[in-house]
């Protein structure tokens, strides 16, 4: 995906039409709120970053065998002695060691001492880090006071009493957005060199808001209105983050989130990563819940991280429109995709206490991550998706 950029600036013709649709938001208090798909670029669904999947030089994911982990080994302190004790016996020196967790570390290491360290008795794999990006394309800021044709779609609840948490690892979220429930204490930003949970880019805004926008008279509601939302931020101004960010982030949420909780990952890897999948999976077998975006590529997710996944708390989302049609630009695979949610045209807040509309199966997974949190796994559905390039077609979920 390309960095993001306002339609008003194509053509005058664009102009009138975004205008017409701010006059009708404006005048539409609490009605159901329609974006035409029509007006969104098809050729924007399918651009990507070109650096999604990219190596990153000489930075390696080190997971150990899940036999070797010592449950003592419980605090940072511990973690590092013991990740430098495996380091030291293949003569590699401390100081590549960057980043400690249960199951994983960080290391920068030549190919030479990647290779002797994937030979040690303790190490399952080793890959090495990759460029991974949001899921989602095309952009038009709105003034709001509506329930978007989304929320409408799949229902929508009080998510401020089920007492559970919404944990969003994307670019961050505004703080300071008067729609939003932050949990501020609890959120923490994992790219390097930062530690604001500020939202640069606008993604993980827009997908909290689908999540939990408040039910308060005002801007957007969320399916799980009110939710108790966190901000993992791995993902920079660009929408592009690292690997190791991803696991540094489901490593926190592993050790804080609590049983009925729900993970919303409208992040792709445009190849396998056996360290995140790891991640996602000892995470859903604490039950906890997780949505993740299928991608925007119009291909099979069978080769993506962490769409691939198979798991009973771990739900694949691919994107339709409002005529409840397959988006062609969102990936398939009947083996994994899960359901398929509202993700052309999806009306939510975004930074600097804004609005706007976004395309995308980052759109799409949000949807049902408010539904986990108020249904859990039980969730409701409504029909079938039009023109699934699989078969049979794909469910769309429905509160209960």
């Amino acid at each position: 995906m390309k960095p993001v950029s306002f339609f008003i600036q194509r053509n005058f013709l664009f102009v009138g039409i975004l205008c017409f649709v701010w006059y009708l938001v404006s005048c539409k208090k609490k009605e159901e709120l329609n974006i035409d798909p029509g007006i969104i670029p098809v050729s924007c669904f399918s651009d990507q970053s070109p650096n999604n999947g990219r190596v990153i030089e000489g930075i390696y994911i080190i997971n150990y065998r899940s036999e070797i982990v010592n449950p003592t080994l419980r605090t940072p302190e511990k973690l590092s002695v013991f990740a430098k004790t495996i380091l030291g016996r293949n003569a590699i020196p401390d100081q590549t060691l960057r980043s400690v967790f249960k199951h994983s570390f960080i290391c920068r290491l030549t190919t030479e001492q990647a290779t002797r360290l994937q030979n040690d008795p303790a190490i399952e794999f080793i890959e090495p880090d990759r460029v991974v990006t949001i899921a989602s394309a095309c952009l038009a800021v709105v003034d709001s006071n509506t329930i978007a044709w989304g929320v409408k779609r799949v229902g929508y609840g009080d998510g401020a009493s089920t007492g559970r948490t919404v944990w969003i690892i994307d670019s961050g979220i505004d703080t300071q957005h008067p729609d939003l429930n932050i949990d501020i204490i609890r959120s923490r930003c994992f790219i390097e060199g930062q530690s604001s949970v500020e939202d640069e880019h606008g993604h993980g805004t827009h997908v909290a808001g689908i999540v939990g926008a408040k039910n308060n008279g005002i801007g957007v509601v969320g399916v799980a209105a009110g939710a108790n939302l966190v901000s993992l931020k791995v993902l920079n101004q660009l929408g592009e983050g690292r690997g190791s960010s991803v696991v540094a982030a489901l490593e926190y949420i592993n050790q804080h989130a609590s049983r009925g909780d729900v993970v919303n990952m409208s992040l792709v890897v445009d190849t396998i990563s056996p360290s995140i999948d790891k991640q996602v999976i000892a995470i859903a077998n604490k039950g906890i819940l997780f949505a993740v975006a299928a991608g925007n590529t119009s291909q099979s997710v069978a080769l993506i991280s962490p769409s691939h996944i198979n798991h009973p708390n771990v739900f694949t989302v691919a994107a339709m429109d409002d005529t409840d049609t397959w988006a062609g630009f969102s990936n398939y695979g009947s083996d994994f995709i899960d359901v398929v949610a509202p993700g052309v045209g999806i009306l939510s807040t975004y930074r600097n206490q804004q609005y706007a509309t976004m395309s995308g199966t980052s759109s799409a997974a949000p949807h049902l991550a408010g539904l986990l949190l108020l249904d859990g796994r039980k969730f409701a559905l409504s029909g079938y998706v039009k023109n699934d390039p699989d078969s049979p077609p794909a469910p769309i979920p429905h509160k209960l």
